[in-house]
């Protein structure tokens, strides 16, 4: 398992960023990268992490279950990630998540089977004051309504 050369390109200029004894400092801006490319963080990615960076694979490891936008499992093409923290939860969120999960057939934590879509509920986004928001992929939507789901999922190609 390797990055791609484009990928491996981006990793040799972020790491021109840092001082060598700090290299571990790239470290969420490659996992972001990787979970691109690799689509799940395995532990053949964590591996390779830790080979490239030049860090013990337990910090690789620390990033990957702390931070809640990293999967090691496959995502969907579309990934949406709910807000259900308080605010959001107090401004409609459970009801969008039942929603989508309606619409694309999948429960909270799941793949469809075509690899299409994936659903899950995660923490704070730090949108609060534009309560309910949600990330579909890299992508911050807030104040969100069933009519604006609606129009995205359109725009996605769900029926």
């Amino acid at each position: 398992m390797q990055f791609s050369p484009e990928s491996n390109d981006i990793i040799q200029h972020l790491l021109t960023h840092f001082p060598p004894e700090r290299r571990e400092s790239a470290l969420i801006p490659v996992l972001h990268l990787a979970q691109r490319e690799f689509k799940a963080l395995t532990p053949e990615v964590e591996e390779l992490l830790a080979q490239t960076l030049e860090v013990p694979i337990v910090r690789v490891r620390e990033c990957l279950t702390f931070y809640e936008m990293f999967s090691d499992k496959p995502v969907g093409k579309y990934h949406f990630q709910v807000c259900w923290n308080i605010a959001c939860s107090l401004l409609g969120a459970e009801h969008l998540i039942d929603y989508l999960s309606k619409r694309l057939g999948i429960r909270p934590g799941e793949v469809t089977k075509d690899g299409k879509f994936s659903l899950r509920g995660m923490e704070c986004l730090g949108a609060c004051s534009e309560a309910p928001a949600m990330l579909l992929n890299e992508e911050l939507h807030t104040n969100l309504t069933q009519e604006k789901l609606d129009k995205m999922l359109k725009e996605i190609g769900v029926p």
